[in-house]
């Protein structure tokens, strides 16, 4: 049976739901509970680049599927306000939203980086914040809580994900950047780097017990995945909507030195890591599949991006390669 249809690599393929409209779920991530799957992430607007199509006026959406096929929408599970005195007044942003579970507190909590009205991107207090927000149910009304910044309000958040571990800590990982120089308008290379951060232990806020990922410098887009003793991280390059090359990090301890193990993708003749960027990975239930989602962005109508979704392949290197398959099953 086929599973993901994904075209040529310069081809937008749409994704449906059940009721067959457009799955509009931008940079979001898959979380497996109460016997289904459930993707969320961030309804963008029907508009270009230009235009501010990647803000949102609605929220954080979710679908749930059993088999990873069949995606029914579930609705609205944080949403925006019409309220101009309100931090989600929009068109705002919740990028990269990431839910994971706490067994302790029984909630589910959502971690962003969060844009505040009109969702465009800056250093001001508001722009490069990270949000949080939670629910007691997966497909609940989440909460929302507030902003912070992780290690210190001098580092801004950009691109950011969640990772739970098996001793159920949970990490921040993001891509976080200091300005420097007169009026603290300049930022260098070596000042902008993936950081970890590890969670309190219901999830709500930041430790001080953080690692600087000095190798993943310049990189955004981190999606971590993990198999026998190993930390991978794939990452995107800093260029706006353009895509580029992919760059895999990996390590044997969240909180220690990480090292490059450069380009997972094969025969990637472009360099773009396909034409994508990289979003979250998953496992498959049941099965010894890992799942690393992508999307490709589609900056004429931020509405229909397409969604990549490729098996992560584990090599005895201890290095991880990723392939791009027009279609493909598990």
């Amino acid at each position: 049976m086929k599973a993901f249809i994904h075209g040529e690599i310069n081809e937008y393929i749409q994704w449906h739901d059940t009721d067959g409209n457009i799955i509009n779920a931008s940079d979001g991530g898959i979380i497996y509970a109460d016997g289904k799957y459930h993707w969320y992430g961030q309804a963008l607007r029907p508009l270009s680049d230009k235009e501010g199509g990647q803000k949102t006026t609605r929220g954080v959406v979710m679908y749930e599927s059993e088999n990873l096929l069949d995606w029914k929408y579930e609705g609205v599970i944080l949403a925006t306000s019409d309220d101009p005195e309100s931090e989600l007044f929009a068109p705002m942003r919740f990028e990269r939203p990431k839910i994971i579970y706490n067994e302790k507190t029984k909630q589910y909590v959502l971690w962003c980086h969060y844009v505040k009205h009109p969702g465009n991107h800056g250093n001001r207090d508001g722009e490069a914040e990270a949000g949080v927000a939670v629910c007691d149910r997966v497909c609940g009304e989440y909460k929302w809580i507030g902003t912070s910044r992780p290690i210190d309000n001098k580092g801004f958040v950009r691109d950011s994900t969640l990772y739970k571990d098996a001793d159920g800590s949970a990490y921040f990982i993001y891509d976080r950047h200091v300005l420097e120089g007169e009026g603290k308008t300049q930022f260098t290379k070596g000042d902008r780097c993936l950081h970890v951060v590890k969670l309190s232990d219901d999830y709500l806020s930041f430790t001080d017990t953080y690692k600087r990922i000095d190798a993943a410098f310049w990189r955004e887009a981190p999606a971590i995945v993990y198999k026998d003793g190993y930390y991978y991280i794939v990452t995107s390059g800093l260029t706006g909507w353009q895509t580029n090359q992919a760059e895999a990090f990996r390590t044997k301890h969240l909180l220690d030195e990480w090292e490059s193990i450069g380009d997972p993708c094969i025969d990637d003749e472009t360099h773009t890591t396909f034409n994508t960027q990289s979003t979250f990975s998953f496992k498959v239930e049941g099965t010894d599949t890992h799942i690393m989602m992508f999307e490709r962005h589609n900056t004429n109508n931020f509405a229909e991006c397409s969604y990549i979704w490729l098996p992560v392949e584990f090599n005895e290197d201890n290095t991880i390669s990723l392939r791009y398959r027009k279609e493909w099953s598990f």
